[in-house]
């Protein structure tokens, strides 16, 4: 049986090729997805990451230490890290806040200054431009500073701890610029490197940690267990990698947050790739019933009948997914260069293959084109030799075989829809997935009788188009497992399209809304020691991209036995025209205290309840409280109540709106100026660009979406094919019919259109069904990953909708022509004698 089945697959290289195709795409679909989703998870730690990414162990202090306590204890255990055998380089991180004068600017900016760190396996820097520097007075900055080498720029530092100190100004020469690209947060504020004797001159004498890099062929988690052996207790030891994916987590959360649409997308490219496959590979055995039949004729047994079919199903399955498999790895890496060619905020330049991918991926092309060969199998060793070389009528949809599957079906769609909505609305990603999957199993599995119904009613709108689009109606309800099939190949495609339209839009909505509730105002600007005064508020209100400028009071209450806080007050009419998100950071009417969900936390306020705040010189004011718990805002009043209440509160503050046409570059210019506006007004200042905030994250999000976006494609390549093998199939098993229509005068041009016709009345359908049935999973997804994280929109983009739908129609009449050319091409005698 193994040369007979060798020589099967020769025989029928065309029906074979039409399979592997289905095969190898769908492999590479679920190949690409696990290396893209690997490796933005480690472009993102790498670039989020990059100062732990040689490190074998990093040391910090315990939360909560006192900063020069935990300064004596990270010195104190760098000598004897520095002694253990398998360590090679150990350096403490150190790190200041300073002021920096660029050439050309009156103003100063904020700048981060950090050692640069001592050459040796831990020195994660590189220079885009110039060189690290190697000596006091020298130093290396980020892009974000606007500083180029050559420059000489005014470094001020207020000496730690002492507010009264004056601060110190050193001039110091650039000599390189920093490469940070990929890091999100690069856009934050402005870097300085500099060596340790530098930062040692500029008043940084905390230690923030000890970074520790593993001798040549030193096991890392063994160096990571020494050094954690090797320190005293109120030290924290966390390996490289974890250090890395704390830092991510303080700028987005969570890191694994944001390939989170990635691994939803794997999930549910496992379930579509195994439904193409089957289908394909089911239509394309049922096609040669009567060939295996005649091996039984000639003295095949059932068994080895059986054998055959499977072995021949192995070889396809095994060989297509080989080919998927390297396939997938060729996307990951395009889709890769793509993104790192889009400028995007985290490039995927770094391409992972996991061998888990590779794996599953020829597994799962292999197991399942073997699953999808063992029902044609036994349909063909069941039926008698004799008996199944007769025309083959295919099973009523009302058969016992029928039955079945539509009792399936329910008992699979109807639990599994209620689990799905429940686990969404609670935030539970997991259980949602798998609850999506079986509904989705359930619903192909009802297809069979949902969509000839819908085809039927579709049909009788076409029946007035001419004598072709008669015969198509007709035809496509004819064999309703026909038309179940090839509806079900594009239902797949289109379903998971707008599933992942729909999800992206509503989780771009949804981050969107979180971060304008972190991050409710553009830009701040805080005094910590004179007030704003109006001149300077009229000044930030001229500069270009700045659409507003808002006092903010700030004043000092009592709330009886709950302790004093910090109060801010504004102005309600003009705050709400500032700050973007009144829904979850509301602007405080008269009457009310909004306060932040961890303000609240630690004052031991609750919603609805009251609270009368005073002071001294001031009148007690009762309010009501509001939560706001997305909101990072502290605890606000309307500023009549607060002046009431503290009539020592002055404006030390400000909140600016930007145009809403800045890009990304125009937003930092525009912070760039109010920074210098408020430095020559008020030298001990802050200001806090906000805005760049949110620039970052939704740059990290559009990389993300970029990357399913590409997936989508061979999403829709799996939907093309599957309906081209179907149909092309579908017209070889009906030569005899089309055949009989070209004897009774049909003409070539009304057999292509009648195919035509007849595509497009599926197509038309399984677009509307997909997008129906993607629209909820799309929903229900976003639900299940964001909803622990807040309030979610959901956005549902019905322009591209409608697009799908149409491209969905146009594709299934595409997929038909080849197959009704070569119809239209067979003369009528040669079909009828097929």
């Amino acid at each position: 049986m193994l040369r007979t089945t060798l020589a099967q697959l020769r025989a029928h290289a065309g029906r074979v090729l039409a399979s592997c195709l289905a095969v190898v795409i769908a492999v590479a679909f679920v190949v690409a997805t696990l290396v893209l989703n690997s490796s933005a998870s480690a472009s993102l730690l790498k670039a989020v990451g990059a100062p732990f990414v040689a490190s074998a162990a990093v040391v910090t202090a315990e939360a909560g230490t006192d900063p020069a306590a935990g300064t004596a204890a990270l010195r104190t255990a760098a000598e004897p890290v520095s002694a253990l055998p398998d360590v090679a380089q150990v350096f403490a991180d150190r790190e200041a806040d300073v002021q920096v004068r660029l050439p050309g600017r009156s103003g100063s900016s904020y700048a981060q200054a950090g050692a640069v760190t001592a050459p040796g396996p831990l020195r994660w820097e590189s220079t885009s431009a110039g060189r690290l520097p190697e000596a006091p007075g020298e130093v290396a900055v980020s892009d974000r500073l606007g500083a180029a080498v050559g420059d000489v720029l005014d470094v001020e530092r207020q000496p730690s701890g002492d507010a009264d100190a004056p601060a110190t100004t050193t001039q110091v020469r650039v000599v390189g610029v920093v490469d940070l690209r990929g890091d999100p947060t690069a856009g934050l504020y402005g870097r300085l490197f500099a060596t340790e004797d530098q930062l040692r001159q500029w008043g940084a004498a905390d230690v923030s940690r000890l970074r520790v890099a593993a001798a040549p062929g030193a096991d890392g988690d063994q160096v990571a267990a020494a050094v954690a052996g090797a320190v005293t207790g109120g030290l924290v030891v966390r390996t490289g990698e974890e250090a890395a994916q704390d830092v991510a987590s303080t700028f987005t959360g969570d890191a694994a947050a944001l390939t989170t649409v990635l691994l939803v997308f794997g999930a549910v490219a496992v379930l579509v790739a195994g439904l193409v496959i089957a289908n394909t590979f089911a239509v394309l055995l049922a096609q040669r019933t009567r060939e295996l039949a005649l091996l039984r004729c000639v003295g095949a047994t059932r068994g080895q009948t059986a054998r055959s079919v499977l072995l021949e199903a192995a070889v396809v399955g095994l060989l297509a997914s080989l080919a998927g498999a390297a396939a997938g790895v060729g996307l990951a890496a395009l889709v890769s260069r793509v993104a790192a060619d889009a400028d995007s905020p985290v490039p995927l330049d770094e391409l992972r293959v996991p061998v888990h991918a590779l794996v599953l991926g020829v597994a799962l092309g292999t197991v399942v084109t073997v699953l999808a060969a063992l029902a044609p199998a036994r349909a063909a060793t069941r039926v008698a030799p004799l008996a199944a070389l007769r025309p083959l009528v295919a099973a009523p949809v009302r058969s016992r075989g029928g039955l079945l599957r539509l009792v399936a079906g329910l008992v699979l769609t109807v639990p599994s829809a209620a689990a799905l909505a429940w686990f969404a609305a609670q935030g539970v990603l997991e259980p949602a997935v798998l609850a999506g999957a079986v509904n989705f199993v359930g619903v192909v599995l009802l297809s069979q009788r949902a969509v000839p119904v819908v085809v039927g009613l579709a049909g009788r709108l076409v029946r007035g188009a001419g004598t072709p689009a008669r015969l198509a109606a007709g035809n496509a309800v004819r064999n309703p497992r026909r038309t179940a099939a090839t509806a079900t190949a594009l239902l797949i495609g289109v379903t998971l399209t707008t599933a992942m339209v729909v999800g992206a839009s509503s989780t771009r909505a949804t981050a969107g809304g979180l971060l304008e509730a972190g991050y409710p105002t553009d830009v701040v600007v805080s005094s910590w020691d004179e007030p704003v005064d109006d001149a300077l508020l009229q000044r930030l209100g001229e500069v270009p991209g700045v659409v507003r400028a808002v006092p903010v009071l700030e004043g000092e209450v009592s709330l009886g036995e709950l302790g004093t806080t910090g109060v801010l007050g504004v102005d309600p009419d003009e705050a709400a025209a500032v700050v973007r998100s009144q829904q979850r950071a509301p602007v405080p009417a008269p009457g009310e205290l909004v306060v932040s969900g961890y303000a609240a936390g630690a004052l031991g306020l609750a919603a609805g309840g009251t609270v009368r705040i005073s002071a001294e010189g001031g009148s007690p004011v009762e309010l009501s409280v509001v939560v706001a718990p997305d909101s990072e805002q502290g605890v606000l009043a309307t500023a009549a109540d607060l002046r009431r209440a503290d009539p020592a509160a002055v404006v030390r503050a400000a909140w600016l709106r930007l145009d809403d046409s800045l890009d990304a570059a125009g937003q930092a210019e525009a912070v760039d100026a109010v920074s210098e506006a408020v430095a020559a007004a008020l030298p001990s200042s802050d200001v806090s660009g906000v805005v760049a905030v949110r620039a970052a994250f939704d740059q990290v999000l559009t990389t993300m979406l970029l990357v399913v976006t590409g997936l989508l494609g061979v999403a829709v390549v799996i939907a093309l094919l599957g309906v081209g093998n179907t149909l092309a199939l579908s017209v070889v098993e009906r030569r005899q019919e089309s055949g009989l229509l070209r004897a009774l005068g049909l003409t070539r041009g009304q057999l292509r259109a009648l195919l035509a016709w007849e595509a497009l009345l599926v197509a038309g359908v399984a677009g509307v069904l997909g997008v129906a049935l993607g629209t909820a999973y799309g929903l229900a997804g976003t639900a299940s990953v964001l909803a622990a994280e807040g309030p979610v929109v959901l956005d549902v983009p019905w322009l591209r909708i409608a697009g799908i739908v149409v491209v969905a129609a146009l594709a299934g009449v595409l997929a038909s022509v080849l197959p009704a050319r070569r119809a239209a091409r067979t003369p009528p005698v040669a079909a009828l004698a097929a």
